[in-house]
């Protein structure tokens, strides 16, 4: 499929990148993501990839809109209230971009549902709000050899990861975080101050796009953190570990 002029006009931006180019905006409008979760992370997530002419996403959660998702979730808006979330949330890519292909999955992602969806795309964005999901997701995409895009966000504190399993040098999420640890550790205990889900989840989808275009540079395993209260960002390097259960085998 070649892109259109008019296609060629609306993403003209990204075209003028060197990096990107008309076959890196050629990849993007071919591309299959997974936004596992549309929250506060997954909302911005998936604006800004509908925005940037993905052509197929998924969308998966089981939640339906709360009047306490408003401070953060910025897909949503009060005539939205007690809607399912995936199918408000396609309201609003559809009025963003209707020629992509948008895909709402009402349910929790889990078992053969979830192997089913994560082998069916390119790139997973895990935007979800609790480490056993997050477990989840790590093992099946290593399973499938895709990519993973991490977020996380809580009180003041957002950091982002990507693990790339076809890399021999990429480290999995598991090798970061031990199973049984901080599973209470979200949003609805903790609190998170609301643009810092915005920084977050437009970052995965910077990341997203860097991977389906090729463009800059991808380090599996490391680990931006944000400190909004300070606005500084640190980096640090997840090790792979030989004895991980989901990627260890590969050592």
């Amino acid at each position: 499929m070649d892109i259109t002029d008019k296609q060629l006009l609306r993403y003209k931006r990204h075209i003028m990148l060197p990096e990107i180019d008309v076959e890196g905006q050629q990849a993007i409008t071919e591309a299959k993501v997974l936004v596992l979760g549309v929250g506060g992370l997954g909302s911005p997530a998936a604006m800004y990839l509908a925005a940037a002419g993905v052509g197929h996403l998924t969308l998966a959660d089981a939640d339906n809109v709360e009047l306490a998702n408003l401070q953060r979730q910025i897909a949503y808006n009060e005539f939205m209230l007690e809607q399912q979330k995936t199918e408000a949330c396609q309201q609003t890519l559809r009025a963003i971009n209707h020629e992509i292909d948008i895909k709402p999955v009402a349910q929790k992602l889990q078992g053969e549902l979830l192997q089913k969806t994560v082998a069916g795309v390119d790139i997973v964005l895990d935007c979800s709000d609790n480490l056993a999901t997050r477990f989840e997701v790590n093992r099946v995409c290593f399973e499938y050899n895709k990519p993973l895009v991490s977020g996380a966000a809580i009180r003041w504190e957002g950091q982002i990861s990507v693990f790339i399993p076809q890399r021999q040098d990429s480290p999995c999420y598991q090798c970061f975080h031990q199973p049984g640890t901080e599973l209470d550790q979200n949003c609805s205990n903790n609190g998170v101050v609301g643009p810092l889900t915005g920084v977050v989840g437009s970052m995965q989808a910077i990341e997203a796009i860097k991977l389906i275009t090729g463009a800059g540079d991808i380090v599996p395993g490391r680990t931006l953190l944000f400190d909004a209260l300070t606005m500084q960002w640190d980096s640090m390097q997840v090790p792979h570990r030989k004895h991980c259960e989901i990627c260890g085998h590969r050592s």
